[in-house]
């Protein structure tokens, strides 16, 4: 029997429904099937601006914000950013959908390794840049450096025009870096090209093809730029897993099972050692909306309470015995009806999306088996996309769009315990120098402190811990690495082997010494705004006031004598400076005693020991080459009369050397030991506080070494040099220096703890607003550790 065909006629609302799932069921959304890989990629139009049209009216942008150490904190900062970022979360309200994308690629190691090797220069220490590059490279081995990790947030809404789109998006990025800014995390909005280069890479994970975008070809050639990002090829054949170039791959969605979630997990994804692609897409429900949704549900758990109790009357048990479910779900409902209504929270829908690559199906099999693994530590579960792996690689990747409907509802709480940041890296390029290992990740850190604002440097420790080895290994580093020109202040007589090896100029300055340096040197290259005269006046003043002031130091007349005095000694040479000779101390020692007033007699007196007495080292003319690329004052024999002028003479001849220096845009690094030596005398604390406010004008970089935290906050004068200091290598500290250092610097208990009974070579490091905790242990079986050691035992016998 044949059934009768009955003719309906669809409603134009049914119409539309069917065309929607019809559309919908297309791969590429448009009702096309795509053949080529360009049709899968999901958006129409990148601007240059960095905005993206990836329908008729919705628009995206993307900003890409960099780690801070939430981890590191203690839980009081902790929870201060963690209640920053719920408020974060509430700004985006039902119009706005939001996508965090994590991205850990790995790059060419060999791209990796080029960029710390220190390539010969055939300057005679060739030697020594193999050894450095060996041990660079044994490093980087320990690490992940190899994994780029990035993080992106890309926001969209729904506009008539792209008029009207770009002006609510400048409003939203503003608003969101400003948000970002409150929680100490630096953001940048990315541009069309920056954009399309990531999505380069999520396309192209091999890393093989190179990104070339040319705007000015599109139009010429006729090509759009997903030509420029599409991987060769896509293959979705098969349900869980797609193809992508000579990559398999498969995307995977957490499903979340528990509770209660810890905020680890996100943390715990983002560490493993292999590239993934994490992405959380969320959107918030209007509130009303959702208040009344959750009210729904209620009434429906309550009438299934009702229906529940009417069966157990009829079959004649207990009535208060309810299913299991029912109380839960009731009691899970009323908590959230409570927190939308109570408490500053708001719903969002959730999708959390991993996308992982590999070579073969097995490798692929076995990275999402361990994923899994950290999933289910958290009761939750990792599963695949079941033929939705295309609808997966766009709903990853930083574009906007998620055409995946597993959702979940979580609160802005719930939402915020993914919190989106773990560890600070410091990986920098160019001229970046070496300071040991993460002591978080285990990765390199490479730092270049000419970058910072102020590269001023201190290093911190109790004897023992690593000061000196620590500024040898950055001495050598630069000495390697840079240009620049370095200055050591060495009063222990440590750092001989090293400047040695490295053909420096090493000056012992004391009794004893045939080598000299003439403390009235005068430079004549200073900018045109300064007066070199009148600098060097300056100097023999603290001089004269070191030798000759007692304790209320010199008088206004006696200043005014040595003034006078110091312009006639140069004028000479001032008149001719290719002829004359430079002045030495005995010159100006006879203009003083010439002078008529009876004040003159005693600045004379108290120099004469200096002069013709047993103490005129520094009555001779320079007779060493202070042109010297590397040199190291050696003032460990200069006695208690003689080492704080000694020092204020050196860092008189540095102030030179800086000079000069900056005519040619060279940088010049002066390091300090036993830094507290000069905190402790007014002058030179004076002359001390000058240099590190005033030497990052002229190109200087200078570091102190001290174990004294106290003399660097002697006075509010000196306490100038710990604030002009953003780049700080702190070691094992002793209880008491912790408590003050945990009071200037914010640190908290935990970080504290890197610097507790620390072993030598493990601490923090300060590169401006970034702390890492780190762990340097320098190979021992190198030749640069032999000669840079200060241990009894290990140092070599010359």
């Amino acid at each position: 029997m044949t059934l009768p065909i009955i003719k309906t006629k669809l409603t134009g609302k049914q119409k539309k429904m069917v065309g929607a799932a019809v559309k919908k069921a297309r791969p590429d959304g448009n009702g096309k099937i795509p053949v080529t890989a360009q049709q899968s990629i999901r958006f129409q139009q990148m601007y240059k601006d960095g905005i993206c049209r990836t329908d008729d009216n919705h628009y995206t942008k993307t900003i890409q914000f960099f780690d801070i150490n939430y981890q590191l904190a203690q839980n009081e900062d902790k929870t201060a950013i963690f209640d920053s970022y719920c408020e974060f979360l509430n700004y985006f309200d039902c119009s706005i959908n939001v996508q965090l994308s994590f991205l850990n690629q790995l790059t060419d190691l060999e791209e990796f390794e080029k960029m710390i090797e220190l390539a010969p220069q055939g300057d005679g220490f060739d030697d020594i840049r193999s050894e450095y590059s060996e041990m660079l490279k044994n490093q980087l081995a320990k690490g992940n450096n190899g994994l780029v990790r990035t993080k992106f947030i890309t926001f969209g809404i729904e506009s008539e025009n792209l008029r009207e789109a770009k002006s609510k998006l400048e409003r939203i990025e503003a608003d969101i870096i400003s948000n970002f800014k409150t929680m100490g995390v630096l953001a940048q909005p990315l541009n069309g090209a920056e954009r399309l280069a990531i999505l380069h890479r999520c396309f192209n994970p091999d890393g093989r093809e190179k990104f070339r975008l040319s705007w000015n070809l599109l139009p010429q050639s006729g090509l759009s730029v997903k030509d420029f990002i599409a991987p060769s090829s896509f293959d979705f054949s098969k349900g869980n897993s797609f193809r992508m170039s000579d990559k398999t791959g498969a995307v995977s969605f957490i499903q979340i099972m528990a509770s209660e979630m810890s905020d680890k997990m996100l943390a715990d994804f983002l560490n493993v050692d292999h590239s993934i692609t994490l992405s959380i897409h969320f959107q918030s429900i209007d509130q009303n909306k959702a208040i009344k949704t959750v009210k729904r549900k209620i009434t429906d758990l309550d009438k299934m309470k009702m229906e529940e109790q009417k069966k157990a009357f009829r079959n004649g048990y207990d009535i208060d015995i309810m299913p299991s479910d029912i109380n839960t779900f009731g009691k899970d409902a009323k908590a959230l009806l409570n927190d939308l209504q109570n408490r500053n929270e708001r719903l969002f829908m959730v999708t959390i999306l991993i996308m992982n690559t590999a070579d073969t199906k097995r490798k692929l099999d076995n990275i999402i088996f361990q994923e899994q693994g950290i999933a289910q530590k958290y009761n939750c579960q990792l599963k695949r996309l079941d033929y939705q792996q295309e609808d997966g690689i766009m709903a990853c990747v930083p574009i906007g769009i998620n055409d995946i409907e597993i959702k979940r509802g979580l609160t802005t709480s719930s939402t915020a315990i993914f919190v989106p940041f773990t560890t600070q890296e410091l990986f920098q390029d160019g001229e970046a120098l070496y300071y040991g290992l993460n002591a978080l990740s285990n990765n390199m850190i490479l730092c270049d402190r000419k970058q910072l604002k102020n590269p001023n440097g201190i290093v911190l420790g109790t004897p023992g811990t690593g000061k000196s080895f620590s500024a040898k290994r950055e001495i050598a580093n630069a000495f390697l690495t840079t240009k620049d020109d370095i200055i050591i202040c060495d009063p222990e007589a440590e750092y001989f082997p090293l400047v040695n090896r490295l053909n420096g100029q090493v000056i012992r300055i004391s009794p004893n010494s045939t080598q000299y340096i003439n403390p009235l040197d005068i430079n004549l290259n200073y900018s045109e705004d300064e007066n070199p005269l009148a600098l060097k006046s300056d100097f023999v003043l603290s001089m004269c006031e070191l030798i000759v002031g007692g304790k209320n130091g010199l008088e206004p007349i006696e200043k005014a004598i040595i003034d006078r005095c110091v312009r006639l000694v140069y004028r000479e040479y001032l008149a001719n400076p290719e002829t004359a000779e430079m002045p030495v101390l005995q010159d100006l020692y006879n203009l003083i005693l010439s002078q008529p007033e009876p004040e003159a007699i005693r600045i004379a007196t108290a120099l004469e020991m200096y002069v013709t007495g047993s103490l005129n080292i520094f009555n001779h003319r320079t007779n060493v080459d202070m042109n010297n690329r590397l040199i190291c004052f050696d003032i460990k024999e200069l006695g208690k009369q003689l080492k704080k002028l000694g020092m204020l003479v050196v860092q008189d001849c540095v102030w030179n050397r800086v000079t000069v220096n900056r005519a040619e845009h060279k940088s010049t690094r002066y390091y300090i030991d036993e830094f507290h030596l000069l905190l402790k005398e007014e002058q030179t604390a004076a002359y001390s506080v000058e240099i590190w406010k005033r030497f990052r004008k002229w190109g200087g970089i200078p570091t102190g070494l001290t174990q004294n935290v106290k003399d660097l906050l002697s006075s509010r004068e000196v306490e100038n040099i710990f604030e002009n200091s953003d780049f700080i290598y702190m070691l094992n500290q002793a209880a008491g220096d912790r408590q003050i250092l945990a009071k200037h610097l914010n640190i908290s208990p935990h970080q504290l703890s890197y610097v507790t009974n620390s072993g030598p070579g493990e601490g923090l490091i300060f590169y401006g607003n970034v702390i890492i905790p780190f762990v340097d242990k320098f190979p021992k079986d190198t030749m640069l550790y032999k000669i840079m050691t200060t241990r009894l035992e290990e140092t070599e016998v010359n």
